[in-house]
């Protein structure tokens, strides 16, 4: 049974949310599910933008039936090819032959490498052309790499609507409502806001940043992606966020210390730590274990906070396993301008620490605070003076931010 909800007297959403998912592209964990969000345009000429995920392409279809009544489709927006927002798309060219794509040059390449022997009408269009459709004028925004290099945005000039793609998305299933400010978006939606850029969109910082100044001089006033909700207030909010992220800036000053332990003693340097931290009057200080916490937290929340601290147990006379995976997704993920402090253990011949430090320091302003501590087996009183040490380090540092 069809589920469209009107969002204007012409537009209406018409996607779908699946709960059943546990992996996000087969590999970050959704808990809450995910939306694949589809708008549909009834103006002079209709218009689709995008289409959705096959796990919720029967609701789709059923809410595209129903939207367009005894109309035809004339153009379908493909902002981007990727599967979870373009496989339908050659259901949809089987069900309205006549209908038109409007894409990207790349996109129509993509098209054909996805569906060999499609037959349908590409219209490619490129920065800053426009497409009438009665008393709407859509203008088409280039956003190479923002997350894929065939990414178009979509303004349409008359409402300040911005179709945004995968820019302004989340994790997290839609429920009753598909607005964000029917929701408690801060509590419920940010940190699977933040997952979702850091892990998705955030290597490429320096293409948002080229796709926000783009928007900063359209006069907004909604926001149309194709993950979570839609955005018609606070949206100046939501933006200043993205300007946080996609300069790799920290959103918040406090710690975050990760560690990779084995048996237990590098979590006790970890917590002597981080509790030294907080008692110099710290007052944002967060712990994690790498063999616990999903990695994409892990990355999302080192992106998160203004100081990071890594301590890790020597493992085949290199970084602990854990440890050095999460190291190596910071790094794929251009992670930069932050204060670090390092701990290694060993039971005979530490070299955690020095392989972390080689990792970091070949990162982009990454600041070293304190010499590393070096822990053998467990932490003695010697090694606890100079974990309390560090601790006042880190605290000025932090203080200083």
């Amino acid at each position: 049974m069809h589920n469209c909800v009107q969002i204007t007297e012409d537009l209406c959403y018409i996607g779908g949310s699946d709960r059943r998912i546990a992996l996000f592209e087969n590999v970050y964990p959704v808990p809450r599910g995910v939306s694949y969000n589809s708008y549909l345009l009834k103006d002079e000429k209709t218009v689709l933008f995008d289409t959705v995920d096959l796990s919720v392409g029967e609701l789709f279809f059923e809410n595209l039936a129903f939207a367009l009544g005894e109309r035809a489709l004339d153009y379908v927006v493909v902002h981007h090819m990727e599967p979870d927002h373009a496989a339908s798309l050659l259901r949809l060219t089987e069900r309205y032959p006549n209908v038109t794509v409007l894409a990207s040059m790349k996109a129509s390449q993509m098209i054909a490498n996805f569906f060999a022997g499609i037959d349908v009408a590409v219209r490619v269009v490129k920065e800053g052309e426009t497409v009438q459709t009665g008393r709407h004028l859509l203008r088409f925004v280039s956003a190479p790499m923002v997350h894929w290099p065939e990414v178009l945005l979509t303004f349409d000039e008359s409402t300040g609507t911005l179709f945004s793609a995968d820019a302004f998305g989340t994790f997290g299933a839609l429920g009753g409502s598909i607005y964000a400010d029917e929701v408690h978006f801060e509590r419920d939606f940010l940190d699977d806001a933040r997952r979702y850029y850091f892990n998705i969109v955030g290597k490429y910082g320096a293409q948002v940043q080229s796709v926000l100044k783009k928007a900063a001089g359209l006069p907004i006033s909604m926001i149309c992606p194709l993950h979570g909700p839609v955005w018609r207030k606070d949206i100046a909010w939501y933006l200043k966020k993205y300007l946080t992220w996609s300069a790799y800036e920290p959103e918040e000053k406090g710690v975050a210390v990760f560690y990779g332990t084995i048996y237990g003693h590098t979590q006790n340097a970890a917590e002597i730590l981080a509790g030294a931290i907080a008692a110099e009057g710290v007052t944002n200080v967060k712990v994690y274990d790498v063999s616990v916490t999903e990695v994409s937290e892990l990355l999302s929340e080192a992106f998160r906070y203004s100081h990071v601290v890594f301590l890790s147990a020597t493992y085949n006379n290199g970084i602990f396993v854990k440890m050095e995976n999460f190291l190596s997704d910071l790094a794929a993920h251009n992670y930069q301008n932050r204060g670090f402090a390092l701990v290694e253990n060993g039971s005979w011949a530490p070299q955690a620490g020095a392989l972390m430090q080689e990792r970091l320091s070949s990162l982009k302003n990454m600041r070293q605070i304190g010499e590393k501590i070096t822990i053998l087996s467990s932490v003695k009183e010697e090694q606890a003076e100079l974990l309390c040490a560090l601790a006042k380090k880190i605290a000025a540092d932090w203080k200083e931010e």
